[in-house]
């Protein structure tokens, strides 16, 4: 049996109480959305999941924290030749998803309502061609930056599961996440691709705008925009 790592967990897991439509999405839609045993009580030995079975030999993506699910499913419409995989601890934010994904009927998605650190345990290694971390908790304040994505506790695992070559999108409109990443992402094995300033000002091409991102431009923040390449070890 594996030994399981001390993990502290910030950040909300629930907010206002979900409406009786929501309580319904989690009750009859999460279960078919299963990736299969990733807690650590399902699935102690941590044996990697079968990505080719639940995807049919697809190319995976993986979104960490997809917020309401805006972009997960837009993506999942637009590729569906791509299975999807979305991570997220908030069960607001999943019930929202669920809705959106019965509005939309896409059907090449799976979800782990919980973190991404446990759900990264059981990928198999290089087995991720794209992920995304959009509008991640900037925790502002200092002595808490330890606690953001970019970080090496979750860059490592991250860079373990994604192949070489795989692209990794992160969005963010707060100033020092920008300086974080710039500087911790390197480290953990990627290329920032932005060769003029157009490359992180400028959306991508494929890019929906989230309710977090119409916020901060409502709010005078400006949104940056960074692409990292997974290079071979």
């Amino acid at each position: 049996m594996s030994t399981r790592p001390h993990r502290n967990f910030y950040g909300r897991l629930k907010g206002k109480p979900l409406k009786d439509s929501q309580k319904r999405y989690i009750d009859e839609d999460l279960a078919a959305l299963s990736l299969g045993p990733v807690s650590w009580e399902e699935n102690p030995e941590r044996v990697p999941l079968d990505l080719e079975g639940l995807f049919g030999g697809k190319p995976v993506w993986l979104e960490v924290g997809f917020g309401g699910g805006e972009h997960m499913v837009h993506q999942a419409a637009a590729n569906p030749d791509v299975g999807i995989i979305g991570a997220e601890p908030y069960i607001n934010g999943v019930a929202m998803l669920l809705g959106k994904i019965r509005r939309a009927g896409v059907q090449n998605l799976a979800v782990h309502p919980g973190d991404a650190r446990d759900l990264m345990d059981v990928l198999p290694e290089a087995s991720i061609a794209r992920a995304f971390l959009l509008y991640p908790d900037p925790w502002p304040k200092a002595r808490h930056h330890r606690r953001r994505f970019v970080t090496r506790e979750h860059l490592e695992p991250l860079a373990r599961v994604l192949k070489p070559g795989a692209i990794f999108r992160v969005a963010t409109d707060i100033p020092d996440y920008v300086r974080q990443t710039l500087e911790e992402v390197p480290k953990a094995g990627f290329k920032w691709l932005a060769e003029r300033p157009a490359d992180w000002r400028d959306p991508w091409d494929d890019w929906i705008s989230t309710r977090y991102e119409q916020k901060a431009l409502r709010e005078g923040r400006v949104p940056h925009y960074l692409t990292f390449r997974r290079v071979a070890d």
